[in-house]
């Protein structure tokens, strides 16, 4: 059995996304399905999008969804039709790093990720006979519905908009989970993000939550900048102009506790690990480049320094989206000032201001709010 919905289809690589109507399976036993408020966007999205191999085509992205649970397969227990979700990363769930809580370094990632396809190779998109991958991390959510797993829905507040939520599943919980859960920052920390999208946002209101005493911010756009002021940066850099390096010396003489780098901007990210103070430690987040770094040893060695990979901040979905969403409720965390909104119709609009720097975080609305 199927369903017939509209989804944003990526067919060649670097082109936009068609809107067209396809047929979506029913939910399998381990399975979920959810009618789409909204979704976000993530730079994730574009690079698939745009990368010749990464993932098989033609295939419907998107990662950050948001929704109403429909239907669920009997296997599952965790919700229940008319159930609000966060639709976040899918997991194997039984090997050693998903046993042990990192299903965020879950040893099968990409098949469950990037591989178009359930664990089994089959995929529940169709379009006249033709097969369309799905499950694009566990969810394909740029679409009117998506078929989930049980790991990777996440139950949230009935009473907040959905249309705001879906980018906790991802890009927020990434910068946020990154300086609370990776790099451990506390109450007096000096902390520096480079980068003032919405990962490096996240990361500085997490670093304001956590009470950080110095946070830097590091941008090449002023707007950018000026909203990293406005949600707890205690200083802004340009990293276009001059000595970087220097002007973050004179902040923080003594170096800094913990550095998040969300460009993966090589020359940044060795400029980052010379900043670091005894002990510090810089979190790397961007995997576009998958560019080689090199650092001295014996400053690693002689002050404790260490560089890390953090994948999607080391969060536990379930346990860490319902305590943003509370910060939020509380004031605390004003994610939603990052979000800008569009019409599914306008998709691929969304792309462009978002790779263009003019919007943070866009957020497509596909249906309305129940």
């Amino acid at each position: 059995m199927s369903i017939t919905i509209t989804a944003a289809v990526s067919r060649q690589t670097g082109q936009p996304f068609s809107l067209e109507t396809l047929e979506l399976e029913d939910p399998r036993d381990n399975e979920v399905l959810v009618r789409i408020v909204a979704t976000g966007i993530c730079h994730s999205d574009l690079h698939m999008r745009n990368a010749p191999d990464r993932v098989p085509k033609p295939i419907v992205l998107g990662h950050e969804g948001a929704g109403v649970v429909e239907r669920v397969g009997k296997a599952v227990k965790k919700v229940q039709p008319g159930d609000h979700v966060v639709i976040t990363f899918d997991s194997c769930g039984a090997c050693p790093n998903c046993t042990k809580g990192h299903a965020a370094y879950c040893q099968f990632l990409r098949r469950h990720a990037f591989s178009g396809a359930r664990a089994d190779g089959s995929t529940a998109l169709s379009s006249n006979g033709e097969v369309i991958h799905s499950h694009f991390f566990g969810q394909s959510s740029f679409a009117s519905y998506s078929i989930c797993t049980e790991r990777n829905v996440v139950p949230v507040d009935h009473t907040l908009p959905l249309s705001l939520l879906g980018p906790l599943g991802c890009g927020i919980q990434t910068g946020a989970g990154a300086m609370i859960n990776s790099l451990k920052v506390g109450a007096g920390d000096r902390v520096a993000v480079l980068g003032s999208g919405s990962v490096g946002l996240a990361g500085v209101m997490a670093a304001r939550v956590a009470g950080a005493a110095t946070i830097v911010a590091v941008d090449l756009q002023a707007n950018r900048l000026a909203l990293a002021d406005e949600l707890g940066a205690t200083h802004t850099l340009n990293g276009g102009e001059d000595d970087l390096p220097g002007r973050l010396q004179a902040i923080a003489p003594h170096g800094y506790d913990a550095i998040l780098d969300t460009t993966g901007h090589v020359g940044l990210i060795k400029q980052a690990v010379a900043a670091l103070a005894a002990f510090g430690v810089c979190g790397l987040v961007n995997t576009v480049s998958g560019a080689d770094i090199h650092a001295n040893i014996l400053d690693l060695v002689r002050g404790g320094r260490s560089v890390r990979g953090i994948h999607q901040g080391d969060s536990v979905p379930e346990i860490f989206i319902p305590k943003l969403i509370e910060l939020y409720k509380q004031g605390r965390f004003p994610f939603d000032k990052l979000i800008r909104f569009y019409e599914f119709a306008d998709i691929n609009q969304a792309m462009e201001d978002m790779h263009a720097g003019t919007t943070i975080k866009p957020v497509i609305r596909i249906s309305a709010q129940p």
